[in-house]
């Protein structure tokens, strides 16, 4: 199966590549608004095989 969107570097990144690029995995410039580029990107990470982000994953799990 091939995604249907442009990556951003111009090729499929590596699983682990998109892992730390938590952001902006496909060309921006092929979406009309933010909406569409967030569903898009989330689509992208179903295609990688990447979890999807969390709410709370910048907080620390540790107590301050």
């Amino acid at each position: 199966m091939d995604l249907k969107y442009k990556w951003k570097n111009g090729y499929k990144p590596s699983r682990d590549e998109a892992a730390k690029n938590p952001h902006l995995l496909l060309d921006e410039s092929q979406f009309e608004n933010e909406q569409d580029r967030k569903l898009a990107e989330e689509s992208a990470r179903k295609h990688l095989g990447i979890p999807a982000p969390t709410l709370d994953e910048d907080k620390s799990i540790l107590p301050h």
